[in-house]
């Protein structure tokens, strides 16, 4: 129960890595708040952080290209909890696979709105919170594309590409705080979103969500030293 007595959001976290993380911060003591656009999956990640036996979670159903409501997460948590330990950025859109041409304004603005802009929001609105903590942490979850370019991946690579750029330049911003700051990369993971771009692939054969959530998680705990790094989970 290193988390006690912390409050964590988790975006993203009605399904995939996102729910797991957040049952897995849960498990670990921490008071989750959760945000994703389907209320019905956020209860679902509810019910399962409640089987553990655990408070039930803060529910946040909005849509991250909101920028207003974006904008007032930090403030509102904080209001309730008078505290925020932990940020967890898991939410992250796809867009359509296709060559850099033929990406679309409207494919180019989800996919930036969500990958790149909400990360930009949300350091805004719970940067102050996380600073005062004792032990604060900001994870934000990455991919292997940026350093491995594909063709038709072009517009998620690039704006995960801009999402490490931008949290390393906090994480320096912040390096004599008490606030670490990380990148997590799980690999490839049976998610939905790896679904809709390798339909063909049979996910059975990847690591499940809940694999991968616990080495996420220990990021978030206080005992944690690293700062400034892009953690990938090994290879299988």
């Amino acid at each position: 129960m290193e988390l006690e007595g912390r409050v964590a959001l988790v975006t993203g976290a009605s399904r995939g890595i996102g729910a797991a993380a957040a049952v897995e911060l849960a498990r670990r003591g921490a008071q989750v708040v959760l945000i994703a656009r389907t209320e019905g999956g956020l209860a679902e990640t509810d019910d399962a952080i409640q089987a553990l036996g655990r408070p039930p979670a803060t529910l946040l159903p909005l849509d991250l290209l909101d920028g207003e409501q974006v904008d007032a997460v930090g403030p509102s948590i904080f209001q309730r909890f008078r505290r925020l330990d932990i940020l967890v950025g898991n939410a992250g859109a796809l867009g359509t696979l296709t060559p850099v041409p033929h990406i679309t304004p409207k494919d180019w603005a989800e996919v930036v709105g969500v990958n790149m802009s909400a990360a930009w929001r949300l350091i805004r609105s719970c940067a102050p919170p996380l600073l005062a903590a004792d032990a604060g942490r900001a994870v934000f979850v990455t991919s292997r594309i940026v350093s491995t370019p594909a063709a038709y991946w072009g517009a998620y690579g690039a704006t995960k590409a801009g999402l490490e750029h931008l949290i390393l330049s906090w994480a320096e911003e912040t390096r004599t705080s008490r606030l670490r700051i990380n990148l997590y990369d799980p690999g490839v993971v049976a998610t939905k979103l790896r679904r809709a771009a390798m339909p063909g692939e049979d996910q059975a054969t990847l690591r499940t969500p809940a694999d991968v959530a616990p080495m996420l998680a220990d990021l978030c705990g206080p005992a944690e030293t690293r700062h400034g790094e892009v953690v990938r989970h090994p290879k299988r």
